[in-house]
């Protein structure tokens, strides 16, 4: 759970977790400016501080990196917001125990008109499908959302993809997904339900324009890798 300011939710969405499911949780503090620290020691699960604020990205980092460490096989990233629903867990790990995938992702958009019934803004849907549209171009792919904060990983992909190369902001996501179908790793959608309320996180106008731009710098970065023109080492071993 990368966290950055989810006093708020936190205990809601921790509760929320499937005990019988999940082994452990691990959440990562980003420097947080409200009581999310507080909040956390009172709660089941591990916590790790950052002293310094690293970025979504850079959270994202320690996340997998402790879940490596610690054995994990299997990873969901689940945000404390409180906007994916933690009873969706047994669903997004089915695929990895299976040995049908070794990515999954929790798409909001896998169901006609389930954006709408959740609140996403029209203007996030439209941005959200644009990209995925190129994306998928771009990948050779038919995702219907590659977009999603909600993921599981098979500890197979985290010790091969080179995450820590990656950028430590919301870029991160597309940088994963992208490599992870680089290096040949089976990735899958199941339907994912979200709910947007004031506490729940939301990237700004502004950076919700920033992303967009970084998603289509990857996208060209990785054709230019692919056709050999110019290298990048987050899409080498």
């Amino acid at each position: 759970m990368p966290a950055r300011n989810a006093a708020r939710t936190l205990e809601r969405t921790v509760s929320a977790i499937p005990a019988e499911i999940v082994s452990e949780i691990i959440l990562v503090d980003d420097k947080s400016t409200d009581e999310t620290v507080e909040v956390a020691r009172r709660l089941p699960v591990r916590l790790i501080w950052h002293p310094h604020n690293v970025g979504y990205g850079g959270n994202q980092k320690t996340c997998y990196l402790e879940a490596l460490q610690r054995g994990a096989d299997v990873v969901v990233m689940l945000h404390p917001d409180g906007q994916y629903e933690p009873e969706l867990i047994p669903r997004m790990i089915e695929p990895i125990v299976a040995g049908e995938a070794d990515m999954v992702l929790g798409s909001r958009l896998a169901t006609p008109g389930g954006w709408r019934q959740s609140g996403m803004p029209t203007y996030k849907f439209v941005a959200n499908r644009g990209l995925t549209i190129i994306e998928n171009k771009v990948l050779k792919t038919d995702f219907s959302e590659l977009h999603t904060g909600y993921r599981a990983f098979s500890r197979e992909l985290l010790l091969t993809v080179p995450f820590l190369r990656n950028s430590i902001d919301f870029v991160f996501d597309t940088e994963m997904v992208m490599q992870a179908i680089h290096f040949g790793f089976r990735v899958v959608e199941v339907p994912a339900r979200t709910r947007y309320f004031p506490e729940a996180s939301s990237a700004s106008a502004a950076q919700s324009v920033v992303y967009g731009i970084k998603t289509l710098g990857a996208a060209g970065r990785l054709v230019l890798h692919r056709s050999g023109l110019l290298k990048s080492r987050k899409f080498e071993p």
